[in-house]
């Protein structure tokens, strides 16, 4: 017999069912519960409240788990590439040689934008903030893929959607990084990986060669197979919200991407690189800033 939770409201029983979870978590279904007793839920933050059911992925930040469709994120960082990573968390599996062979290839052939992406920055001011510019130019691309605002479009041209957010990001992000400082713009190398692409648009300069450091590539493909997925948090639980409207994909990641600007989700990681610099600056002593962080009474905290 399935368990069941019972809600006592106004002298009468109301049994609500009871969920498990992948990992043996309970959750209690109260989809049903306004339609039986009239009553609503209030969880202010939704601190107690699961949006939806999810195989994708599991995260208990107080005992220090993440998975990934099952998988320890221990070895998906130290075995795979954000790219067989990303194939994991899209298709629930992990990719044979084959697929994440043409996988590769399919976001390889994308990771041009058009030309005309590049008068954006001509309206902006170079102190623009970079997820604000993101914000803009991940939502335009519906513009020059209009066919993506059909809701009903088949799988396949959805899927080309995924893959195309996928292959245009690091050439988006890295064009941000070269406007800011004044640089003209690099193109993609397809010749390079995923990472090794994004290092050399970001750091590249037309007047010399760059060589990637194989170090540096190593240590952000953890980075973003560390960032690949958090579960419902604020960003992803957006998206969801405005994709539920039948909103195109490029409009609901952009609105993803507007949440994870605000200090409190993905600000919180500016903040660090803003703190690293400090350390940097201060000489790199970083047993000195450790106990700093370790003083309850400085204000460095």
């Amino acid at each position: 017999m399935s368990e069941t939770a019972k809600v006592l409201l106004d002298g009468q029983e109301c049994e609500l069912p009871v969920i498990t979870g992948t990992e043996n978590e309970k959750a209690i279904d109260i989809s049903k519960l306004r339609d039986k007793t009239g009553y609503v839920t209030l969880d202010t933050g939704y601190k107690n409240t699961g949006a939806t059911t999810s195989a994708i992925t599991f995260l208990d930040g107080e005992q220090g788990i993440l998975r990934y469709r099952g998988y320890p994120i221990e070895q998906l960082a130290e075995k795979s590439n954000f790219l067989e990573v990303s194939y994991l968390l899209l298709y629930g599996e992990l990719p044979s040689a084959s697929q994440l062979t043409d996988f590769t290839k399919r976001i390889t052939r994308h990771t041009l934008v058009h030309e005309d992406v590049k008068k954006f920055f001509d309206g902006w001011p170079s102190s623009a903030h970079p997820m604000g510019q993101l914000c803009s130019l991940i939502c335009s691309l519906s513009s020059f893929y209009p066919e993506s605002l059909n809701p009903n479009r088949s799988q396949e041209e959805v899927d080309l959607s995924i893959i195309r957010i996928l292959a245009k990001m690091p050439t988006l992000v890295s064009w941000i990084y070269k406007k800011s400082i004044g640089h003209p713009l690099i193109y993609p190398n397809n010749n390079l990986d995923y990472v090794s692409n994004f290092l050399f648009m970001t750091y590249g300069m037309r007047t010399e060669d760059f060589h990637v450091d194989p170090v540096i590539v190593e240590a952000m493909d953890k980075l973003l197979i560390l960032h690949a997925d958090h579960e419902q948090n604020c960003s992803t639980s957006t998206v969801r919200l405005v994709g539920s409207s039948q909103a195109n994909p490029y409009a609901s990641v952009a609105a993803g991407v507007a949440a994870l600007w605000g200090p409190l989700h993905g600000g919180a990681n500016q903040k660090v690189i803003e703190m690293l610099d400090q350390i940097q600056n201060d000489g790199g002593n970083t047993a000195k800033w450790i106990e700093k962080a370790k003083d309850k009474n400085d204000p460095f905290r």
